[in-house]
């Protein structure tokens, strides 16, 4: 089938049988080396775990609900969801009970999958809120363990493959049934937090994601001769399309074990090609010049010194100039064995879900490893912007995709659309409405162009936080936990673009008195540095993080001497805290907070 005539993703694991049959396709690391499935394996698993959710009742426009950690048995999951003309919920597998359940609830989802017997106790304790859930089904599960409304991945398929070799003409029908699949068909519910922290389900057609994957590739080039190592969660909408990527080029994808042992998997599988959030890579510059900080002076310098050369050469090619003399030399002493940490091979790693430090880009394409970073949101299917591989600029998420169109409003909000754009928000018309007007979806990003076309991310005009591993945070409602505290007057949570939560905490004087048992203190500053003190607003954060994922638990915290007030410019006339400012005022204390 020609890539270009692929207008569903229901379209996919025919294309791959067909287009790339290869006896390794898909792969996952583990202790003992890999478990392969060929194109042939993947598209069998496929049809018959499609066939078997049909024989379960699963019928074409239902949703069905997949909370795993990244794996094959996740891809096929979706994709024999997608084949049978259903709709598939994914559910980060971190998240707890509550908001899964809400999640399950909220999409309506009849099925729902899960890895093993963590997940599936998850959807235990909320099933009784959740009468439309008739089927749980596990991955890992045992066979002859099932509950009343259980079973396991391993017997779905069995009667799937058992439908097959009874059937006459199934298998005709299966592909028939699949090629009718209407590109304007409802794909995918994919839950975003909003800023005012309510789960927004994003409604993603098979148009709009194929779209987006046409147009990445006519700007991004991967090829059946690439290797990739997958380990962002699939339930992320990035690396999901990702992965479609990868099988629509032919290109073989394994998948670390866990984010655990990443490192490790990265030098076994030895990439050319990988996607990565920017802590992936703050990690590795992080690693590198921690142990170049550790090494004699000679070698030191040694690394610095290659370093420069090599932001050297990226500059002469940028420029269309020759390359430093000494760039072999450079790269055979020091820049190589970084790359070696990488598994030797990248030909460019992808970069999205939030900005890339300069720094760190730079860092990677002096050592040789190019850095593609990019723009998008969920509701674009997600990419909007990439930067071209052999004309990429650090500090810019890049130019547009081809049938994309930016335009910037008036008061600097990124603005775009085409054939990408989300259907709306799932069950909610007024946040849609919003969110889409006269054709143009609103990012909430703040950006601008520079002279060559390329988009700058200057600021975000929503509250949403997105941490430098890519997790979405509305930091509204922790503050308002945090805030319900007699003790707490105001709270301020950071963390977008860091590596982890924090907050500045601003408390209560006077009920900070009561509890001591004592008169208010002159000196605020001394009375925070007190133990006693520090131990009554552990429990308060503690409590908070309490329940929540652990991408939204706070790590760190400090208690500000100062109150907040619209003299002092933090609030605003109607009491919103003004983030910039803080952020400017005491910067110190929160680059603190993130200093081991």
């Amino acid at each position: 089938m020609p890539e270009s005539q692929i207008s569903t993703l229901a379209d996919l694991p025919f294309h791959f049988v067909g287009r790339f049959p290869r006896p390794t396709l898909v792969r996952r690391c583990t202790a003992q080396g890999f478990d392969t499935y060929s194109s042939n394996d993947l598209f069998d698993r496929i049809r018959t775990l499609s066939l078997g959710l049909a024989a379960i009742g699963v019928k074409p426009g239902e949703r069905v609900a997949l909370m795993s950690d990244s794996r094959p048995e996740w891809v096929i999951a979706d994709l024999a969801i997608l084949t049978a003309g259903a709709v598939t919920v994914p559910i980060y597998p971190t998240l707890p009970a509550e908001p899964a359940g809400y999640i399950l609830a909220d999409s309506g989802a009849e099925v729902a999958i899960v890895a093993d017997e963590v997940q599936a106790a998850k959807v235990r304790q909320v099933r009784p809120e959740l009468p439309q859930l008739r089927e749980l089904i596990l991955i890992d599960g045992e066979d002859d363990a099932g509950l009343d409304g259980e079973t396991t991945l391993a017997a779905v398929q069995a009667r799937g493959h058992q439908r097959l070799m009874t059937e006459d003409g199934l298998a005709r029908r299966y592909k028939e049934a699949a090629a009718a699949i209407d590109a304007e068909q409802l794909a995918t519910i994919i839950y975003t937090s909003g800023t005012t922290g309510d789960a927004k389900g994003v409604m993603l057609t098979h148009g709009a994601i194929v779209a987006n994957l046409i147009d990445v590739d006519s700007v991004v080039h991967f090829n059946e001769t690439d290797e990739a190592l997958s380990f962002l969660p699939l339930s992320h909408a990035f690396e999901r399309t990702t992965v479609y990527m990868y099988l629509f080029k032919g290109v073989e994808v394994t998948f670390a074990e866990s984010l655990e042992t990443v490192a490790r998997d990265m030098v076994q599988v030895r990439p050319t090609v990988m996607t990565g959030v920017p802590r992936v890579f703050e990690k590795l510059h992080a690693r590198v010049h921690e142990m170049v900080a550790k090494a004699p002076a000679i070698r030191q310098r040694l690394f610095h010194w290659a370093l420069g050369v090599g932001g050297a050469r990226v500059r002469a090619a940028r420029g269309g100039g020759r390359p430093p003399l000494l760039a072999g030399l450079a790269d055979r002493l020091a820049l190589s064995k970084v790359r070696d940490r990488t598994g030797g091979r990248l030909r460019f790693v992808c970069s999205g879900g939030a900005p890339l430090p300069v720094h760190v880009a730079e860092f990677l394409l002096a050592v040789g490893v190019p850095v593609l970073e990019g723009y998008g949101l969920t509701e674009t299917a997600p990419v909007l912007t990439t930067n071209p591989l052999d004309a990429a600029r650090p500090g810019t998420v890049g130019l547009p995709l081809p049938r994309v169109e930016l335009r910037i409003a008036e008061d600097g909000e990124i603005l775009a659309r085409g054939p990408n754009l989300m259907r709306g928000y799932y069950g909610k018309p007024e946040a849609t409405a919003e969110a889409i007007r006269d054709g143009w979806f609103h990012t909430g990003d703040i950006g601008r162009f520079d002279d060559g076309g390329y988009l700058v991310i200057t600021d975000r005009k929503k509250e949403l936080l997105v941490t430098a591993g890519g997790k979405n945070i509305a930091p509204q409602p922790v503050e308002q936990r945090l805030k319900q505290h007699v003790l707490v007057a105001e709270a301020v949570l950071i963390g977008d673009r860091r590596p982890y939560v924090t907050a500045l905490l601003m408390p209560d004087f006077a009920a900070l008195a009561a509890a001591l048992g004592e008169p208010p203190a002159d000196d605020r500053e001394a009375l925070l540095g007190r133990s006693d003190v520090q131990g009554l607003y552990d429990p308060v954060v503690a409590a908070v993080n309490a329940g929540q994922p652990a991408y939204e638990q706070i790590k760190r915290y400090r208690l500000l001497p100062a109150e907040l007030s619209i003299d002092g410019g933090e609030l605003t006339p109607t009491l919103k805290v003004k983030r910039r400012v803080i952020a400017e005022k005491w910067g110190d204390l929160i680059d603190d907070l993130y200093t081991p």
